[in-house]
């Protein structure tokens, strides 16, 4: 079973209390009612898909039911480190892995 942080709550809980939300720290559009259909597309429906470190949104939806930040490894499913909704996307240096794909060879 796989172990959330919630920032908020200050403990582990089972990953069957929280909820993915997407993306963190999105550049939302500012008026969103003047942007063309395509601009729209892109910022609502397209997102990267990396392999490796990725920030996403994260809910406690049967805990405290507040939304944080967490930066998670793609390969391993590891959060690397949580933290609250609102704080600057944190720098995670040379302890995070990071994955680049090599034809015939799995790094």
């Amino acid at each position: 079973m796989l172990l959330i942080y919630c920032p908020y709550c200050q403990e582990e809980r089972s990953e069957l209390e929280f909820r993915g939300a997407g993306d963190a720290h999105i550049a939302r559009p500012t008026n969103i009612t003047s942007i063309s259909d395509e601009e729209f597309e892109e910022y609502f429906f397209l997102r990267d898909n990396p392999k490796g470190l990725i920030f996403e949104r994260w809910r406690h939806m049967h805990g405290c039911g507040r939304f944080f930040n967490a930066a998670r490894d793609t390969v391993s499913d590891k959060f690397i480190m949580t933290y609250k909704a609102g704080e600057p996307k944190p720098e995670i240096g040379a302890a995070a892995e990071t994955y680049e794909a090599v034809e015939g060879e799995a790094q």
